[in-house]
């Protein structure tokens, strides 16, 4: 039976996460030391305490999801737990690669908190919007951003799982693209609350920015391979991870397809390694049949322990 570990992106936050496992395990308060020791800020105070209002804003939530999801892996390692596939959701995608040893925690965590404040910077504040489509297919979406462009960017951003896509681009694009969805059948189209448009055309200057940031780190090969966000492709060597995490700021996140190409590898078991559970609903509309955990604090670990030794 092979086990897939799934890191959770951005939306997973909550004042308090990682705070009961950083008092329980030595090896998750080490994490968070190390993150804290690589940025200018101590990241720790942000998880445990808050406020949420400095939590909510990109640059702290990635940094602090990072953290948090890298000290509950090292739980489950150094109990001997350890994935055959590791798969992360967006920004997740960073921890996934912590987790397969190919980036350091200190580096990784630099390099988030760049990342989010390069894609603030990359919009202004309120030019652009994201929005969940629920009922659509994907072929569905694709036609109601095109006729809602109009000139500007809108696009798929999040392909989540069957009938669930999140769009991005500019505003007024996004919020015709809401009024076309309900008039072609969606059954929900929602603005969702969000700093930034992610993985859309428009963050392609954050792309260009972090893309010298990661040409300058050190990325090395995986211990264990990882299905990618961009192509929901497998990789195992460094150079391959870093051209996707390049390419994958800009361009949607093709979740469905990861999943099914876990599937299609022999995973049966995910176990979403962070704070919440957003991963495994996803799952769950793929494919109801696979066993599903979750790690975020010391009774969701102990309970995953028991299941997976």
């Amino acid at each position: 039976m092979k086990v897939a570990f799934v890191f959770p992106g951005q939306g997973s936050q909550y004042a308090g996460m990682g705070r009961e496992i950083s008092r329980k395990f030595p090896v998750a308060r080490a994490a968070f030391d190390e993150a804290n020791a690589a940025l200018d800020f101590p990241i720790s105070r942000l998880c445990f305490e808050g406020p949420e209002e400095d939590l909510k804003l990109t640059e702290n939530t990635q940094p602090a999801i990072l953290t948090t999801s890298t000290a509950l892996f090292r739980v489950l390692d150094e109990k001997g737990v350890r994935p055959d596939f590791v798969a992360g959701h967006s920004l997740g995608e960073y921890s996934a690669l912590v987790a397969a040893g190919a980036l350091k925690l200190g580096d990784a965590a630099r390099l988030v908190h760049r990342r989010g404040r390069y894609m603030q910077e990359a919009v202004p504040v309120g030019a652009g919007a994201m929005a969940a489509l629920l009922g659509l297919e994907t072929a569905a979406v694709a036609s109601v951003c095109e006729r809602a462009a109009q000139g500007q960017v809108v696009s798929p951003a999040n392909l989540n799982s069957p009938g669930q896509v999140v769009i991005a681009g500019n505003r007024e694009a996004v919020e015709r693209s809401v009024a076309l969805a309900k008039d072609a059948g969606a059954k929900r189209a929602i603005l969702l609350q969000v700093s930034a448009p992610f993985h859309c055309a428009l963050l392609k200057p954050a792309e260009e920015r972090l893309s010298v940031d990661l040409d300058r780190c050190s990325i090395a090969d995986l211990r264990f391979p990882l299905v990618t966000n961009v192509d929901a492709a497998t990789v195992r060597t460094g150079a391959e991870a870093r051209r996707a995490l390049k390419r994958q700021v800009s361009r949607p996140v093709r979740w469905q397809e990861s999943i099914r190409r876990l599937l299609d590898e022999g995973v049966r078991t995910f176990v979403e390694v962070g704070p919440g559970k957003v991963l495994l609903g996803l799952i769950r509309s793929i494919d109801k049949s696979v066993t599903m955990l979750n790690v975020e604090d010391e009774k969701s670990v102990e309970f995953a322990l028991s299941a997976l030794l």
